[in-house]
């Protein structure tokens, strides 16, 4: 018998149906203190499975399950467990079941603790210790899906700040919840890691078109001898660290039995007030010597200015079943609180692991402690164990680390893995899901804040992203402001159209120096957005020197046409008014100060009328080809004025044209075509992966640089020919508690005879004023006087203590000082060997970047030995 189709849509409905692994319905309810006080962040798991979900601020959960029995595990950290029977029924239904939780009720062991014997919290804490590389390590790979939830707003508002009424909040907008994101994603990780994050679906509330900034990855590793948070000025030291005793105080609160656990309550503290540790607690498991949970702070005296605390909340749990005798992090809180002239705010950030699977242990059996003889032991009289007692126990975990990679690399492949070094993954059309859908698999409900602050942006959202509102916005923006145009800058804007013009503020195009007189060097950027994320960009600039009655036009336009693999072709054709030195630190800020105030033309200048093309691609993630042709004509210019603000007896200005030690006469006019090709490689190069383009994220890797400059002879009129090779490398390299350093070197040297201008030998980044631009440069050496024709080796390195020293000193603890050292070296045939060494202190202080330097000459080669105090006040100073 023939069905009609509409039968047979309805068969294949009821069989499809019969399909589905039976989501019956949603169990919601509210988990709450004794005291009827909701319990946030809480966790909702479902024993037996990898099903979990957390609680908002307010206490609210939810949690689709399918029909049947089902037994929930409800935690929270410094409370009991608490378990609850719930049966879902069929059909699309809702179950409500709220819970009430209790403080853990500890006791103290009963054991007398003299006052001259450690808490017995120590010991307990050395077994901790001595399994931290197994529990760091213990999970060799796994997936799973997070769900990640960030939220930032304000408390307080003053009606004024710096004396200036502030505007009134957007209507439809509140304060309270100014910025709100959410992100669900798949993870994957092999050991030695990263974890890779493909980012199945994000919301930004307000702007439907962002991708957000959450990553799921970045997670509060406790296990891990340290932490580095972005508004912490010194990397923490964890409580089971090795070496956390030297850190740390502890203080066992008490023992309680949890789902046939033993927990241990121990309270940590800071040994000092400026000790880069946490307070708080932490819940240590008996035997396993893992932690069950952390409760842990941050006080103003080691975070940033304006940053009042910092807190961290994680709770652990055992794998899903079949995953062996493994823990996993299933739930994380990150908060911190702020304060800035009467602005009081503070931001949130929720991690949940919804559903781990193929969790592959590095051990099938966990390793066993070096516990001692038994019988020895029974002899011994009785007593309390001691950390000196537990040290030895710690098993032997020689081959951890290679066991860990051979597991991962034994383990199933994830289908949806990401390429080699792709750690994070935006999937088209992430973005774009519908409120239905977050409804639907949200695993932490919306506050009423947050859903009122969804309903309201949206609606703002669709209201200011119509032609009508942005033309309005941009009229108000783009009016003409005298004292913005002095300043910051003028700027006119085409929203609509993905159009900006934005042209160099006066303060910024007035210089004066000895060739040119007073000089207006006007600046525009103009940027065409186009789709796909191609843009256009175009830089005008237009220069006039009074004196010497020099105009100097020039246009350079940039084209990124592949963002995916930032490809780029520029071009660029004018006159430009340059230093003789193409790696000066000398600023046109400086320079006019110096020339006005103190008689010192630093600055050696000549005339460059160019034309280039140039082209830059990522043939793979981590190695970039950049590439450049040009054509010059330079000439040189003399001083055209002699004119100051201060005269200096005795002191008169010099010629522009530069004195070195290996310059001849310098031609007055020349012509240069020149080809120049660098590959940079950085192995191991991690990377990010949105819809419409690719951004680099670094690694642990030093970036190999290998160059070359070919100038061509007697073609288009050139008369200079020489080839230059170099070869360089850079690297930041984090170093615990030490801090952080950073190297450049390079090396390199012109080939066989080479016919060139003073302006094409290579040149140093020297400093010969109070003002520093660049502290990972010379500070001492002479701009022109060792630029070399021949080969050279330069290198330096700076190393950033992170306040590790003087964090020590009681009273320089609260001044957030750090502490830097410099070295610095170059070696020319002329110069022979030069070094500088400086040491220095640093304060972030708001906008300001207070830095002081006190450098000197070590190895003064040929130059003469000397020592200067190095400033700087600004960053792009």
């Amino acid at each position: 018998m023939l069905l009609c189709p509409r039968r047979l849509l309805v068969l294949f409905c009821f069989f499809w149906t019969l399909s589905l692994p039976g989501w019956a319905g949603v169990v919601r309810g509210r988990v709450q203190d004794g005291q009827g006080a909701a319990l946030g962040y809480a966790n909702v798991a479902v024993r037996g499975s990898a099903l979990s979900a957390a609680t908002n601020e307010e206490g609210y959960y939810q949690l689709r399950l399918p029909q049947g029995r089902h037994e929930l595990v409800v935690q929270y950290v410094g409370y009991g467990l608490r378990t609850a029977l719930v049966q879902v029924p069929a059909g699309d239904s809702v179950v409500v079941v709220n819970v009430t939780l209790e403080p853990l009720s500890v006791q103290l062991r009963g054991v007398v603790v003299r006052a001259t014997d450690q808490d017995p919290a120590y010991a307990l804490v050395q077994h901790a210790i001595n399994w931290r590389p197994y529990h760091e390590r213990e999970v060799a790979a796994y997936q799973a899906r997070s769900y990640l939830k960030s939220v930032f707003g304000l408390d307080e508002i003053p009606g004024k700040l710096l004396g200036l009424r502030l505007p009134p909040a957007e209507p439809g907008t509140n304060p309270k919840v100014l910025h709100l994101e959410e992100t669900v994603t798949e993870l994957s990780f092999r050991q030695p890691g990263p974890v890779q994050e493909r980012v199945l679906s994000t919301r930004v509330s307000g702007r439907s078109k962002d991708f957000g900034s959450g990553r799921a990855a970045n997670q509060f590793l406790i296990y891990r001898n340290q932490q580095r948070v972005n508004i912490v000025t010194q990397a923490l030291v964890s409580p089971i660290a090795d070496g956390a005793l030297r850190y740390y105080t502890y203080e066992l609160v008490g023992t309680t039995q949890q789902d046939g656990l033993t927990l241990h309550q121990i309270k940590v503290s800071p040994r000092r007030p400026q000790a880069p540790a946490y307070h708080g607690f932490i819940y240590l498991v008996e035997g396993s010597w893992r932690l069950h949970s952390v409760q842990l702070t941050v006080g103003p005296a080691l975070l940033k200015d304006g940053f009042e605390s910092l807190s961290v909340e994680q709770q652990f749990g055992p794998a899903p079943p079949g995953s062996g005798d493994v823990w996993v992090l299933q739930t994380q809180k990150m908060r911190f609180t702020f304060s800035f002239m009467g602005i009081k705010g503070a931001g949130t950030s929720q991690l949940v692991y919804l559903n781990y699977r193929r969790v592959v242990p590095t051990y099938a059996v966990r390793p066993a402690e070096n516990r001692p003889d038994p019988l020895a032991a029974a002899l011994l009289p009785a007593r309390r164990e001691t950390v000196q007692d537990v040290k030895p126990q710690a098993p032997d975990l020689r081959d951890l680390s290679r066991r860990a990679r051979r597991q991962a690399t034994q383990s199933p492949a994830d289908t949806n893995a990401l390429r080699p070094g792709e750690v994070l993954r935006l999937e088209a059309g992430a973005n774009t899901r519908s409120a239905a859908y977050w409804d639907d698999i949200r695993p932490v409900p919306l506050t009423l804040d947050e859903q009122r602050d969804y309903r309201q942006r949206d609606s703002v959202e669709v209201r200011h992203s119509t032609r009508a509102y942005l033309d309005s916005v941009d009229r108000r923006q783009n009016r003409f402001r005298p004292s913005a145009v002095l300043l910051t800058g003028y700027r006119r804007e085409n929203s609509f159209r993905q159009r900006r013009l934005q042209l160099a503020p006066l303060g910024e195009s007035v210089a004066y120096n000895t060739v040119e007189g007073a000089v207006v060097d006007l600046r525009g950027t103009y940027q065409q957005t186009l789709a796909a994320g191609r843009a256009l960009v175009l830089t005008p600039q237009l220069r006039y020197g009074a004196a010497a009655r020099l105009l100097s036009p020039h246009l350079a336009a940039a084209y990124e046409f592949a963002p995916r693999q930032r490809a780029v072709v520029s071009a660029g054709a004018g006159r430009r008014i340059v230093d003789f030195n193409d790696r000066t630190q000398l600023t046109p800020l400086h320079n006019t100060l110096y020339t006005l105030y103190r008689n010192q033309n630093l600055a050696k200048l000549y005339q460059l009328d160019e034309l280039t093309l140039s082209f830059g691609r990522d043939l793979t993630p981590g190695l970039r080809l950049q590439s450049r042709l040009g054509w010059a004509d330079r000439q040189l210019l003399v001083n055209h004025t002699t004119a100051l603000l201060i005269d200096r007896p005795g002191v008169g200005f010099t010629s522009n044209e530069p004195v070195g030690v290996e310059a001849g006469l310098a031609a007055p006019r020349s012509q240069a075509l020149t080809v120049a090709v660098e590959l940079a490689w950085k192995p191991g190069q991690h990377y990010l992966s949105r819809p419409d383009r690719t951004v680099m994220l670094g690694s642990r890797f030093p970036l190999v640089r290998l160059g070359v400059k070919q100038a061509v002879g007697g073609l288009l009129g050139a008369d200079v020919r020489y080839t230059l090779l170099t070869a360089g490398l850079d690297h930041t390299q984090t170093l615990g508690r030490l801090g952080v350093g950073q190297v450049s070197a390079t090396a390199g040297g012109f080939v066989g005879t080479p016919r060139l201008e003073f302006m094409d030998y290579r040149h140093f980044a020297g400093n010969q004023t109070a003002l520093a631009s660049d502290f990972g440069r010379f500070q001492l050496l002479d701009y022109y006087a060792y630029s070399t024709r021949r080969a050279f080796v330069e290198t330096h390195y700076q190393h950033f203590f992170k306040g590790a020293l003087l964090s020590q000193v009681p009273g320089l603890r609260g001044l957030k000082l750090q502490e830097i050292g410099s070295v610095h070296y170059l070696h020319t045939p002329a110069l022979g060997h030069y070094a500088e060494v400086g040491a220095g202190l640093q304060r972030d202080l708001l906008a300001l970047h207070l830095r002081a330097d006190l450098v000197t000459t070590l190895l003064p080669g040929a130059a003469p030995a000397s020592t200067g105090l190095r400033l700087r006040l600004w960053r792009d100073l």
